[in-house]
């Protein structure tokens, strides 16, 4: 009984950040090797002011297709998470909507790369940069843009994998405007 009541208090204490943890980022944290003997860190950490300049980037841009779009989450520490929505192109997906969460994403400054896992055969390479685009406002149609170049891998039945490269420009949805059919 003593033991629960210390618990409580210390969770009183700590205060409401501590509840919003998780074990895999707990995990992730102690998982990170140190600085030893107070050398600075080859890649600092990112200034509040910083994270929260990145973090303007997540939202929900366009694709390849009408109806297709990428959903970017920019997390405190530059990692990446999201996914792409689209229309499947093969005979067994033609006309599906399939969606393709990221496997690794990461954000350097204004860098951006992401890279989804495979679906039905087809798998995403994105390699490029975060940019202002021609929205006049926060939270305008296109006020930042994806720009850089998207591989499409897809691997056939007998493991060949094809690789087509483009320039590609995703523009960012209004942010009062959900993904197409939300």
């Amino acid at each position: 009984m003593m033991r629960i009541h210390y618990v409580l208090v210390f969770l009183l204490l700590a205060g409401p950040g501590l509840l919003t943890t998780t074990p895999a980022l707990d995990a992730q944290d102690a998982s990170k090797p140190s600085p030893s003997g107070g050398a600075k860190s080859a890649n600092p950490a990112p200034s509040s002011d910083e994270r929260k300049g990145a973090q303007q980037y997540t939202g929900t841009y366009s694709f390849l297709k009408d109806g297709e779009f990428v959903q970017l989450t920019v997390e405190d520490d530059g990692r990446i998470t999201g996914f792409i929505s689209r229309f499947g192109d093969s005979e067994s997906d033609k006309g599906a909507f399939l969606d393709q969460f990221f496997k690794t994403g990461k954000l350097e400054g204004s860098k951006l790369s992401f890279t989804t896992q495979v679906v039905h055969g087809v798998d995403y390479d994105f390699k490029g940069s975060v940019e202002r685009g021609e929205g006049k406002a926060p939270g305008d149609e296109a006020y930042f843009v994806l720009k850089g170049t998207l591989t499409e891998n897809t691997t056939d039945a007998n493991k060949k994998v094809t690789t087509h490269s483009q320039d590609v420009v995703f523009k960012a949805f209004p942010q009062n405007a959900g993904p197409p059919g939300a």
